[in-house]
């Protein structure tokens, strides 16, 4: 029988070394659970293998109810009929066993019907789930709405749609983006109104919306005649004859994944949280789960595409040998091998941040006593989340399109055809550095922490550990790898100017990024002599990397960067 977490080494090392305890502790608020829930864990082992069950069951489903028919989703792609969406069998086949597997509130508190698992479990899932059909994460673990209820929304509204969710007996969408809005979210226009009563309605239209077919709505809407992002509000919707689901957008990948245009007609909603805080606060704060559910995303397309680009390369016999056998073969092997390592060890790196973030925020309110003694952890790890989501959006989607591009190549023209799913993995991947903040926008949230040295305090913290077991030649290339960013990084800093530091900012962060991938494999390192030698590779990819950002960075002066505007003007 096959299972997409059993049959993956790499996964199964992740979940055997991450260092979880702490976690687990501030999410099972010391396994007080326990004494209400026979099912909640009574110590740090049993959460363990609680979890490894549940990553056994999303295994399980992946290869045997999704896999199969990924080809045959992606053909069928979604219907719009009579003002409702359908989706193809597979996918809700698919969706029926997560539910009777109790897996679609993993995230969620028990008190309203879900696992209390952590985040970083939710990301792992998020990837097997993606190897097997990545239209379907955007449907099977949208888990963003309940657990923005249950932090932002009152206990009423808790109590009523949350377990609805949990339990899988409706979907939901979190509802932003507009015609003219895309990525500004500050532009947002669609009117929230309120009545004489009290109650709230909602005028307007919003497009791109993942899943816009959902019954239960986060909306993003403008409550306040003021412009800008003071001027919005969330709220919270069911689905009915007021809101039309205007078209379905064919879209190059992602078929399974319906993507909707929705119109609102005076549709009755409820505010969530405050008013004026729905973009600054509220949707914010869902920034860093949107962005590692889509750097979940790429990892899994990618393992995907890796997985049929070797197998084909084993079989495929050209001049009286396996082509698997030819240098330019594996060295391309080997590097998509590598970079899906390394983007698996960020992602979980970057999901244990945001579990500490979320983790002692929630431990800090049931336990106010406590809160003094742990504003500094909160404040660290608030700002190691604010970079670390980010820059694993960015790399790992880059990535995952990398991977898919050198799977086909693998293929040669036969991965151009149909009849072999690489050629969808590659479409699937395209949407994955767009959508939840391009790449470039990744950059833009990214350049902050590296600039003021929240990325330099993650590097001095990887120093100062001890590395004498491993080779001393690796951990000196990384440190001059560190003296190169320095030096760009002082010399855009002493620039002032900026538009110096936008034009310069993406290697920045991608240089920034490869060291501190860099000391997270040498830490994989330590319990693999394989993973080792996949972290040398890595350095000795990354160091020409370095060495080209940085040598870029300190020859461009102001002169140069205007070369690159006139080009463009005198077109």
């Amino acid at each position: 029988m096959e299972n997409f977490f059993l049959d993956n080494k790499d996964v199964l090392f992740h979940f055997d070394t991450m260092d979880l305890d702490r976690i687990i502790k501030l999410f099972e608020d010391d396994f007080k659970e326990a004494q209400t829930y026979p099912e909640a864990p009574k110590n740090i082992e049993d959460a363990k293998d609680s979890y490894k069950r549940v990553m056994e069951i999303v295994g399980s489903i992946a290869a045997e109810y999704m896999a199969p028919y990924a080809a045959e989703v992606d053909e069928q792609g979604v219907i719009l009929e009579n003002g409702e969406v359908r989706l193809a069998p597979a996918t809700s086949r698919a969706w029926d066993m997560l539910s009777k597997a109790e897996l679609t509130g993993m995230a969620m508190s028990r008190k309203y019907g879900g696992l209390n698992m952590p985040m970083t479990l939710l990301t792992m899932a998020g990837e097997v789930l993606s190897r097997a059909d990545a239209s379907f994460l955007n449907l099977g673990l949208q888990q963003d709405i309940g657990l923005t209820l249950e932090n932002f929304g009152n206990e009423d509204q808790k109590q009523r749609i949350i377990p609805l969710l949990a339990q899988g007996k409706e979907t939901s969408a979190m509802i932003l983006t507009e015609p003219d809005a895309g990525s500004d979210l500050q532009a947002v226009s669609l009117k929230a109104t309120q009545a004489p009563d009290g109650t709230w309605r909602l005028n307007g239209v919003k497009r791109f919306i993942t899943n816009g077919c959902g019954r239960i709505g986060l909306v993003l809407a403008r409550s306040e005649d003021r412009e800008g992002a003071r001027g919005l509000s969330l709220f919270l919707y069911h689905r009915d004859k007021h809101t039309k689901i205007r078209r379905v957008e064919e879209k190059l990948g992602i078929h399974g994944s319906p993507t909707c245009e929705m119109q609102f007609d005076n549709a009755p909603a409820e505010l969530v949280g405050e008013r004026g805080w729905g973009l600054i606060k509220y949707t914010m704060w869902l920034m860093n789960s949107a962005r590692l559910s889509v750097a979940s995303q790429g990892v899994g397309i990618a393992e995907a595409a890796y997985r049929e680009a070797e197998k084909y390369a084993r079989e495929r016999i050209q001049f009286g040998a396996p082509i698997i056998n030819l240098p330019p073969v594996f060295e391309m092997l080997t590097n998509m091998r590598v970079s899906i390592e390394a983007a698996r060890s960020l992602l979980y790196e970057t999901a244990r941040a945001v579990e500490m973030k979320e983790g002692l925020e929630r431990y800090s309110q049931k336990h106010p006593e406590q809160a003094d003694a742990l504003k500094a952890d909160i404040k660290k790890y608030t700002k190691l989340a604010a970079l670390y989501t980010p820059m694993a959006k960015l790399f790992n989607t880059e990535m995952a399109n990398k991977v898919t591009y050198d799977a086909i190549q693998i293929h040669g023209g036969t991965g151009y055809m149909k009849d072999f799913s690489v050629e969808r993995h590659y479409r699937d991947a395209r949407i994955t550095n767009i959508y939840e903040g391009t790449s470039q926008l990744q950059v833009v949230a990214a350049i902050g922490g590296v600039m003021s040295g929240v990325a330099a305090s993650i590097m001095d913290e990887f120093e100062n550990e001890d590395w004498s077991e491993l080779p001393a030649a690796l951990i000196d290339s990384v440190k001059a790898m560190r003296t190169k960013f320095e030096k760009a990084q002082l010399a855009v800093r002493e620039a002032g100017n900026e538009q110096y530091t936008n034009f310069h900012a993406r290697r920045l962060v991608e240089m920034a990024t490869d060291i501190i991938i860099s000391w997270l494999m040498l830490r994989d390192g330590r319990h693999s002599e394989r993973k080792l030698k996949a972290a040398e590779i890595f350095i000795t990819l990354a160091r020409p990397r370095i060495e080209a950002h940085s040598t870029f960075v300190l020859n461009n002066h102001d002169c140069y960067l205007k070369n690159y505007q006139t080009i463009i003007e005198e077109f």
